[in-house]
């Protein structure tokens, strides 16, 4: 289904009470449900899953590059909470349970965050591409998501992109998080760390895994919605291959984004 009803915009009395509503809601549920919530452990593990990384400062049309410089001090006090975090079976990763509320008190600057659809300042804001990365890893892993978001608008144009459309998370503190279940038999523990360039992630694991995983992008199609606006719709699945030929697919995502932009290209 690739149909998109026109976005409501909201007052922003009725954002600030509804968000509030809704991380109450969150630390209830943290609160009385029955989970085991992976913690931080310093014990080192040998065998590396999948690596991957992504560009901290990137030059986006509208955006000004302080912004992306506050980004990387942003996500420099977050990795302090998710390095070195290991899942052990049964446990459970939540990004915001372990980070907690990103605030100007703990070191937290003004980044690019968006608001419905549309570039805006906020404190702690770029930490989505730390919840980009972390899908990624993640997705290439024994591991199961259990609580992923996406953005409903697509709001720059592809330039350079290394993965597919959708094949991300979106954060917001903290109803809007990214959590992944260990349901296999075998501990994982997460690295994480920024150079000049890049943001890093790295999944190690107790032992040798016997599966390989990939990701793959299916059905995409960008269309015009009936009151006017493109749209941009995909699918991203997991394949794991077993025994190098038994290959299993899982749906991880499906997509479904107001476009921002022209899908055309201008002469």
């Amino acid at each position: 289904m690739n149909e998109i009803t026109k976005p409501k915009s909201r007052k922003k009395l009725r954002q600030i009470l509804g968000r509030e509503y809704y991380i109450l809601i969150r630390k209830f549920i943290w609160f009385f449900k029955d989970v085991s919530w992976a913690k931080k452990d310093s014990l080192p593990f040998t065998f590396s899953v999948f690596k991957h990384k992504s560009v901290i400062l990137r030059q986006l049309k509208d955006v000004e590059m302080y912004l992306q410089e506050n980004k990387r001090k942003n996500l420099e006090i977050a990795i302090r909470h998710l390095n070195n975090v290991v899942i052990k079976p049964g446990e459970t990763l939540s990004f915001w349970k372990l980070v907690g509320r990103p605030t100007k008190s703990k070191g937290y600057l003004e980044g690019l965050v968006l608001n419905q659809g549309k570039i805006d300042k906020g404190i702690g804001g770029g930490l989505c591409q730390l919840g980009n990365l972390l899908f990624w890893i993640f997705a290439h892993s024994p591991l199961t998501i259990t609580e992923r978001h996406r953005h409903g608008f697509d709001v720059f144009p592809d330039v350079n992109r290394q993965v597919p459309f959708g094949a991300g998370a979106t954060l917001s503190y903290n109803y809007i998080d990214f959590q992944v279940k260990n349901d296999t038999k075998d501990s994982f523990q997460i690295k994480l760390w920024t150079d000049d360039t890049y943001l890093n992630g790295e999944l190690f694991s107790n032992q040798e895994i016997d599966a390989l995983y990939r990701v793959e992008e299916r059905n995409h199609i960008i269309k015009q919605q009936f009151w006017g606006a493109y749209s941009r719709h995909n699918q991203i699945f997991k394949i794991e291959t077993r025994n190098n030929k038994e290959e299993t697919e899982y749906l991880l995502a499906e997509n479904h984004a107001i476009l921002m932009y022209s899908p055309f290209l201008k002469e």
